[in-house]
């Protein structure tokens, strides 16, 4: 026995296998979707190679880890209560409802109960792009308490995506106005476009809006509206199929910045 044994885990619905000695140390790791075992020490070349026989599904390559491109070592050093990665659709909605969770005795929902639904319904189709190429942000802090519920990023350009509550209730939009059920109508277009505008001026590309309407009975658009995209909660994927914008390292390259939370410091 060499004393190595391997550690699968997974991210982003992607396996790697880490190969650890017996204090936890790793020596190694194989990407399955690269087919590249990663050594940290060529001294134990054969030792790794024997422990991964069984896991390996046919050729590999061998050797050590790639150089760190410029957006992963600023990923990095990026201190972790800067890193907005981590963040959950609707966080800033989890973290108001978990200090103030409201009158038990209430007769309607809170209304921040329904937002948080929907931006989680949201924010699950969008986190269903990222083994296309994509990235996607969630809770975007910006000053004035303002924040940005989603953050798309990827091969067809980048998306500031608003999400709207509309469960079984019909929706009528006439730019800038968006009436939802028997609402008043609200200039919400100005909204999802000025979101927008921070992103571009905070992350130097343009930004494209997106409003995202989850679960509405029935969706009216007077006339196609300026610069904006109108989506169902369920048409969302449709985004993935754009490309020819950005190539992958400047996808990374964008993500990395956008995922500091210094960036959004002054827009």
């Amino acid at each position: 026995m060499n004393g190595l044994r391997v550690i699968p885990t997974w991210r982003h619905g992607q396996e790697r296998l880490y190969i650890c000695l017996a204090d936890g140390r790793n020596v190694a790791w194989y990407d399955r979707e690269a087919a590249r075992v990663n050594l940290l020490s060529e001294d134990r070349r054969e030792d790794v190679l024997d422990v991964l026989g069984p896991f390996l599904t046919g050729p590999v390559t061998v050797g050590p880890p790639p150089v760190p491109t410029p957006a992963e070592l600023a990923r990095l050093t990026l201190h972790p209560d800067d890193d907005l990665a981590p963040n959950r659709p609707g966080e800033a909605l989890v973290i108001a409802l978990d200090r103030d969770p409201g009158p038990a005795h209430r007769l309607r929902p809170d209304p921040r109960r329904r937002a948080l639904a929907a931006e989680q319904a949201v924010g699950e189709a969008l986190d269903q792009l990222e083994g296309a190429g994509w990235h996607t942000l969630h809770s975007i802090p910006l000053p004035g308490g303002d924040r940005i519920h989603h953050l798309l990023l990827g091969p067809g350009g980048l998306f500031c995506v608003r999400t709207l509550y509309a469960r079984k209730q019909r929706v009528l939009i006439a730019d800038p106005m968006v009436t939802v059920g028997r609402h008043e109508p609200q200039p919400l277009l100005r909204r999802v476009r000025a979101d927008a505008d921070r992103a571009s001026y905070a992350l130097t590309a343009e930004v494209h809006p997106v409003l995202a309407v989850s679960g509405p009975a029935d969706l009216d658009v007077v006339a196609p509206p300026r610069e904006i995209r109108i989506l169902q909660d369920t048409d969302l994927a449709s985004l993935a199929h754009l490309g020819g914008v950005l190539k992958p390292a400047d996808v990374e390259a964008l993500h990395a910045m956008a995922r500091d939370r210094q960036t959004w410091a002054r827009v």
